[in-house]
């Protein structure tokens, strides 16, 4: 049997209200600062959230020379302008490069003012096409879309693709923002906290909504490149439209089999950035899952309360995180843990820490019993 390439971790980008770019976003974790802020939407309802200043998205789109004749969405702009970062510094052939976009709900805010059509704009396939014609790309790009699961998903599809020679690089990207639709229905779930996120601490009581960007470039030529991904798998226990198993049956088979993958056993991981959404159900069943697999004592952060929930963002940027981890030996500080509120316990990351990291564990979850887990290995332990 033919070996499969190793594909590798090129280059990172992470647009966020938290920073713009991946260094900004690290220096501010390191100091352990939040974008999350509280936002009114009338004289007695409001809602915490890590939100862009439009005006400071608009000044650095205008930087760049994109159409002016087009009128491009707030999602389409921050796609854009990831893109442009990661292709300025980095001069790949396009024609060996797929482009892979996870978003949960796309320009899903158009349809609120849609009277008898479907604005083509609200289509999720929308995306891909408008960057594939503005960067000129070759190949017909894919467009993932699996809840709370889909940013991580996209690297699998990414890795697996390369793997099988079908492309030599693979440019994958999340994104979501934040609308009256995501707003609402969060709200009628009564899963959204009215202060900061608390991940797995006792008195949590729901997420915070957030919005960004990112991007990551993988190839199967080394390069510079020190992080591989060594083992990833999504698994579904389809236990409930939007609560996850109690038991977690699918994270659970989803870091086996990553593991399985990886030729690791639970013990050689070192690091661990999990879903940590601060719903009740959510880091409880993370907690189980953990705890069946003998991962509870690894250090464990959740970014929720950094980033907020950024949905089709989300599993992008905390494996990003997870890369620079590595990179650096660093220990990223979870927020918002006082007081554990899981069982069994985790090891809840509370300081920044220097640490020689090897392999980081990197895992999501979603609506409709969706779960995804992924191991990136440091080379420079190899």
């Amino acid at each position: 049997m033919q070996q499969k390439p190793a594909v590798h971790i090129i280059d990172d980008e992470i647009i966020a209200p938290l920073g713009w770019g991946t260094s900004a976003n690290l220096a501010q974790i390191k100091q352990r600062q939040t974008a999350i802020k509280k936002h009114k939407i009338s004289a007695e309802n409001f809602y915490y959230a890590a939100l862009f200043e439009e005006e400071k998205l608009q000044q650095n789109f205008d930087e760049l020379s994109f159409s002016k004749a087009e009128d491009f969405t707030k999602l389409e702009k921050l796609f854009l302008l990831t893109v442009h970062h990661l292709l300025e510094r980095n001069p790949i052939n396009l024609e060996e490069t797929v482009l892979i976009i996870s978003t949960t709900k796309g320009n899903v805010e158009l349809l609120e003012k849609a009277e008898n059509s479907i604005p083509e704009k609200s289509k999720l396939y929308s995306l891909g096409k408008t960057i594939q014609k503005y960067f000129n790309l070759k190949n017909e790009p894919i467009t993932l879309s699996n809840a709370c699961i889909s940013g991580g998903l996209g690297l699998s599809v990414g890795k697996r693709l390369l793997e099988e020679n079908a492309y030599k690089n693979a440019l994958v990207l999340g994104g979501d923002v934040v609308s009256k639709f995501t707003r609402s229905g969060f709200q009628l779930l009564q899963a959204m906290d009215s202060e900061i996120c608390k991940p797995y601490d006792k008195k949590r009581k729901g997420i915070n909504l957030g919005e960004a960007t990112a991007g990551v470039l993988l190839s199967t030529e080394k390069q510079n490149s020190t992080i591989q991904i060594v083992g990833e798998a999504t698994a579904n226990d389809a236990n409930h439209i939007s609560g996850p198993s109690r038991t977690g049956e699918g994270l659970v088979k989803a870091i086996s089999s990553a593991l399985n993958e990886a030729h690791l056993e639970a013990s050689a991981i070192d690091c661990i950035s999990a879903h940590g959404t601060a719903t009740l159900y959510n880091d409880a069943m993370e907690a189980q899952a953990f705890g069946r697999l003998k991962l509870q004592q690894k250090p464990l952060t959740s970014y929720k309360a950094y980033y907020g929930h950024t949905f089709g963002a989300s599993a992008l940027i905390e494996s990003i995180l997870s890369i620079k981890s590595l990179q650096q030996n660093l220990l990223f500080p979870s927020l918002g843990c006082d007081e554990i509120g899981v069982e069994p316990a985790l090891n809840i990351q509370q300081n920044l820490e220097n640490k020689e990291l090897k392999f980081a564990l990197k895992t999501a979850s979603g609506f409709g019993g969706c779960n995804f887990a992924m191991i990136f290995k440091n080379l420079k332990y190899a």
